[in-house]
């Protein structure tokens, strides 16, 4: 009978313990510019595997998959990811969550987090091959490409889009992942005024691969990006 009880005793305890591991930050995963949720597939097996529940994980669904040049960082692009991030924050355990976003929605997310001033409720912020500087293919603003990617409240550099998301606190933690390799962030170059445009201000690391392209950075650091989420 001893031996019984102390086996029920072990059991709650290992049980008690599981559900405390399963409290952790609720994710939300921005995509890129005519990207899909599904591009941080490998992410989310990763943060499964370290025991993370599909609950726990947002990944907002925004923009024209048909015309990259018509997605800018307006309401209509802003709201899904608004949305996302205000049902993590209600159903998170913790009451913090983590960021990430690739490419354009790295900017996305940071425009949604100013815009819902809850960057006191975000404990981790991964930005993956973004531009917080803008791109150089979209010119200097009001001198830039135009299309709604490149505009006002798009990836021009000095625009009022990237203006309005510069040298902020966007996380307790902030961290980026960048390449020199990156044929979209880097064509043209990768300086934005001597600085790789993937760097966030204010950031605490950042972490260069340059075997891997744009999307190779979002598809291949998944074990990184899991780390840097706890």
């Amino acid at each position: 009978m001893r031996k019984l009880i102390h086996l029920i005793l072990l059991g709650l305890a290992l049980v008690s313990g599981a559900l405390y591991a399963a409290c952790v930050d609720n994710v939300v995963m921005v995509h890129g510019n005519a990207g899909y949720p599904s591009h941080w597939d490998n992410t989310v097996s990763e943060l499964k595997s370290r025991g993370y529940q599909s609950n726990q994980i947002y990944r907002p669904n925004w923009g024209s998959k048909t015309c990259p040049a018509c997605n800018d960082h307006g309401s209509t692009n802003l709201n899904p990811v608004k949305t996302a991030i205000n049902q993590a924050l209600a159903s998170s355990c913790t009451g913090k969550i983590a960021v990430m976003g690739h490419s354009m929605g790295m900017t996305l997310a940071m425009k949604a987090i100013n815009s819902l001033n809850i960057a006191a409720n975000v404990r981790r912020f991964v930005g993956i091959a973004g531009a917080q500087r803008g791109l150089n293919s979209c010119g200097v603003y009001p001198y830039n490409v135009w299309t709604s990617t490149c505009g006002s409240q798009g990836l021009s550099i000095n625009s009022p889009l990237i203006q309005s998301v510069r040298n902020k606190r966007y996380a307790s933690k902030v961290y980026s992942i960048k390449s020199y390799a990156d044929e979209i962030v880097c064509y043209g170059s990768c300086y934005v005024y001597g600085v790789h445009t993937s760097m966030i201000d204010i950031q605490d690391g950042s972490y260069t691969f340059n075997g891997y392209g744009h999307f190779g950075l979002l598809t291949y650091t998944a074990e990184l990006q899991a780390d840097l989420l706890r």
